[in-house]
């Protein structure tokens, strides 16, 4: 089936035009002069802020004058990922899609429904006719997948919405009303390099499924960066190792999929035999069942870059060993809700520069610190420099409220069953759009979507039909002012 098939049409042809325009995070100025003439060409009064946030306002349809005055919103840029066997650029290049049974897909990289589907939505909610909504502001964000930086730059009295509905969850059986906070720490340090006096071995890790690192952070996943941290931690109880460069990871907010190291050892043969039966067996068989095709290689290998001295490089493998990663609290009040968790993102050694990107993630903000506080110590126990940046509040549940009654309602005449009201452990801009709107009423629904910030990333067509529905039967029910 072509997507222009696809039920319903508006929403797919939408979402194709969106997907033809490259748009990776802090590179969205082609998706921004996208969505200004869009505004523009229906006639639509069309601002651009100064950060690069695009913001559409319809009037209310005849009939909806006195109802609330509402505010859709998601978020232009999506996260860039690939398999490494596709030749993909997406600085320039448009989603390739494809149709597999009740599924969307991309042909070896993210699809972008996250949040591309709720884009596509509110722009086609903006060019209907046939749709009754209250005042109706759209507002688009840039940069929320790596700073969330649109958000934060939104400024006060920008909007004038009563109303904030969020398009930016991925199941369609959920109503979300509150979110975590996050923080940026990165982890760094320059060291002297010197000739390597032993045998080059090179240590992949690969086939991991990867995810979003926070809707995915208590399912299990391998996470290249700590696989390969234990395998070289073993390799300090036989060997002497010494590191002459690191890639594992990418973007903060996935799990890291793959990972590849060169190291030198005094005896490659002796390593890569005890590795083999010994550390490599282990992790495989630990993550047999939710992770099919995890592949560890461990082989001979050739370099002429330096390496770092065995002090050093032991400084470097403890602190990997060391840092938290996963789950590091569940929350005692919501039941299933993690509260506080850590991604070790990415780590590059290159060149005897040492990076690691670490995004922690909590509905506590005294909680977020505190994770952000061990791993600042461990790493400045070796000496260690350590950033804190990016941070961002999260947005605190009001179950109450008069807009998550009116969606609780609508849901459960329309599918004859009770949505789950939820408050979920990602980065919604929610919290920092409600910093600056303290009175504005939140809630964030969407349609369901499958391996986000990973190639695998896919969106389910029966479920964005519900979801369609769902949204028209909201604009037709906004609370009276």
């Amino acid at each position: 089936m072509e997507l222009s098939n696809i039920e319903p049409q508006i929403i797919w042809k939408n979402f194709s035009k969106l997907n033809a325009v490259p748009r990776p995070s802090k590179k969205e100025g082609k998706v921004i002069a996208f969505i200004k003439e869009f505004g523009e060409n229906l006639g639509l009064e069309t601002t651009v802020d100064e950060v690069g946030n695009v913001i559409i306002k319809k009037p209310a349809t005849p009939g909806m004058e006195n109802r609330k005055s509402i505010v859709m919103q998601s978020h232009l840029d999506m996260v860039c990922q690939k398999n490494n066997d596709v030749n993909f650029d997406f600085e320039t290049q448009g989603i390739q899609m494809e149709v597999d049974g009740d599924w969307v897909k991309a042909k070896g990289t993210t699809l972008g429904a996250d949040n591309g589907l709720g884009v596509a939505t509110i722009m086609s909610v903006l060019e209907s006719s046939d749709i009754p909504h209250p005042d109706l502001e759209a507002l688009f964000t840039i940069d929320e997948e790596t700073g969330m930086t649109g958000a934060l730059g939104l400024k006060p009295g920008q909007l004038t919405g009563q109303i904030l509905l969020n398009l930016d969850t991925e199941e369609d059986d959920e109503i979300d009303i509150g979110c975590a906070g996050g923080i940026d720490v990165t982890i760094s340090q320059n060291y002297p390099t010197e000739a390597s006096n032993g045998q080059i071995v090179r240590i992949e890790v690969k086939g991991l499924q990867g995810g979003h690192s926070g809707m995915d952070i208590h399912k299990g996943f391998g996470n290249a960066n700590i696989i390969m941290g234990r395998i070289l931690y073993k390799a300090l109880e036989s060997q002497n190792v010494q590191l002459i460069s690191i890639d594992g990871g990418s973007l903060r907010n996935a799990i890291p999929r793959e990972s590849v190291a060169l190291i030198s050892v005094r005896n490659a043969g002796e390593f890569i035999e005890n590795v083999t039966n010994g550390i490599k067996k282990e992790i495989l068989e630990e993550f047999a069942s939710v992770e099919a095709h995890l592949q560890i290689n461990i082989e001979n290998s050739t370099s002429s870059e330096k390496a770092l001295s065995l002090e050093d490089s032991k400084k470097i493998i403890l602190v990997l060993k060391s840092l938290h990663n996963g789950v590091y609290r569940m929350s005692p009040d919501v039941q299933d809700l993690v509260e506080s968790s850590n991604n070790v993102a990415r780590v590059e050694l290159k060149e005897g520069g040492l990076k690691i990107l670490n995004l922690s993630r909590s509905s506590v903000d005294s909680s977020k610190d505190s994770v952000a506080e061990q791993l600042k110590s461990v790493s400045e126990l070796a000496g260690m420099k350590v950033e804190f940046s990016g941070s961002y509040p999260g947005w605190k549940p009001k179950p109450g409220s008069k807009i998550v009654q009116v969606l609780e309602k609508i849901y459960t005449e329309k599918f004859s069953e009770k949505p789950h009201v939820v408050a979920c452990h990602a980065g919604l801009e929610c919290g920092i759009i409600g910093a600056n709107y303290p009175e504005m009423e939140m809630v964030s629904y969407g349609p369901t979507i499958r391996g986000a910030h990973s190639p695998d990333e896919k969106a389910n067509i029966s479920s964005t039909q519900k979801f369609w529905a769902f949204t028209k039967d909201i604009l037709a029910n906004i609370p009276l002012k």
